[in-house]
């Protein structure tokens, strides 16, 4: 016979989230009611959905469902994760009558992006770090987050229609550049801006904060795809090939960078009124004249003198101004420097208050 062999240990019991402690698996389950509650000490770092069950006295299905449709707030922001651990003292609130996340999210991009909107044009102002259209590799998900697609949303819910709502692109805006810009909403419209951008009779002006002490000045050369580095931009010699690019420049303050020695001029707000709107075209012009703008990342190749930290590049259509299609009344629109350029603007403005005393 074999020897008997020793039975296996059993395996450690393992602990779930699935009742917290506190939880009471007979206490009664009533419907959802508004709520306000402090998390206690034997429900710190438990999943909210947890918390919600007990504090709330409901089901499971039905804390969960509250939780993934925006109704439950911890510390005044909503919070849609039901695996979020709370902790001991904070706040947590059940509102039944709070509008879905997604809702917030419509009303947000309804009164933060559209400007203007009749039935030929719409004006928006650009956030940063969006795309205007779509490249034709980005993935559904980045696609649906286009400058364009986010528009068209806004549009339709707007004006209750079904599918994607009719837009045309007549100008754009580099990823990293905040600002103004218009879109057409017939083909009769597009033509017609379409035509006032070919004769320059659209009024275009920037803000951009540039490397060093930027003086007044136009800037005038054909831009094209390669000037030889592998980088767009001015044909050598002044010779006559690709597209012409006219843009003038107004100094508007200087302020000193942090890395800057006394007197020195580290950086330059300037406003830059585009007379042909070529692709980079600020961008190209300011840093081969020495004057990179901040948060540049392409186009510094040659600049040597120490750069200033930004956390985009700091450009931002700040005007806009064209004759309406429908009726050629003139029209124009401006936008205020979101945040993040003012944040870098301030800075700079507060290293030059510390250099004068």
């Amino acid at each position: 016979m074999r020897p008997l062999q020793p039975a296996a240990p059993a395996p450690p019991p393992q602990i779930q989230d699935a009742e917290p402690i506190g939880a009471d698996s007979t206490a009664p389950v009533r419907p959802p009611q508004d709520g306000r509650w402090t998390v206690p000490a034997e429900l710190d770092r438990r999943p909210l959905d947890g918390a919600v069950r007990v504090l709330a006295s409901v089901s499971w299905s039905d804390a969960r469902r509250l939780i993934e449709t925006g109704k439950v707030l911890v510390g005044n922001a909503v919070t849609t994760s039901a695996r979020r651990r709370v902790l001991r003292g904070e706040p947590i609130e059940v509102r039944l009558h709070a509008p879905r996340p997604e809702t917030v999210r419509r009303r947000k991009l309804e009164s933060e992006l559209v400007i203007y909107a009749d039935a030929s044009v719409v004006v928006v102002n650009k956030p940063a770090g969006v795309s205007t259209i779509p490249y034709g590799d980005e993935d559904p998900a980045e696609q649906a987050a286009t400058l364009d697609a986010l528009v068209r949303e806004v549009l339709a819910r707007r004006d209750r229609l079904r599918g994607r709502a009719p837009l045309g692109v007549v100008q754009r805006l580099d990823k990293g550049t905040s600002g103004v810009l218009v879109f057409a909403r017939t083909l009769a419209a597009k033509k017609h801006l379409a035509q006032q951008l070919r004769v320059r009779a659209m009024h275009r002006q920037y803000l951009a904060l540039a490397h060093g002490a930027v003086p007044r000045g136009t800037y005038r050369s054909y831009l094209i795809e390669d000037r030889g580095d592998g980088l767009r931009g001015s044909a050598r010699g002044g010779r006559r090939e690709g597209q012409l690019a006219v843009t003038h420049v107004e100094p508007i303050e200087t302020l000193r960078g942090p890395q800057d020695g006394t007197g020195a001029a580290g950086v330059t707000l300037v406003a830059c009124r585009l007379e042909t709107g070529r692709t980079h075209q600020i961008r190209i012009h300011l840093a081969e004249a020495g004057h990179p703008l901040v948060g540049e990342t392409v186009y510094v190749r040659d600049y040597r003198a120490p750069k200033i930290l930004a956390p985009r590049l700091m450009l931002h259509a700040a005007e806009l101004g064209f004759d309406h299609p429908a009726d050629d009344r003139p029209m124009r629109f401006q936008a205020p420097p979101p945040p993040d350029f003012d944040e870098v603007l301030d800075r700079l403005r507060e290293a030059r208050r510390k250099g004068a005393t």
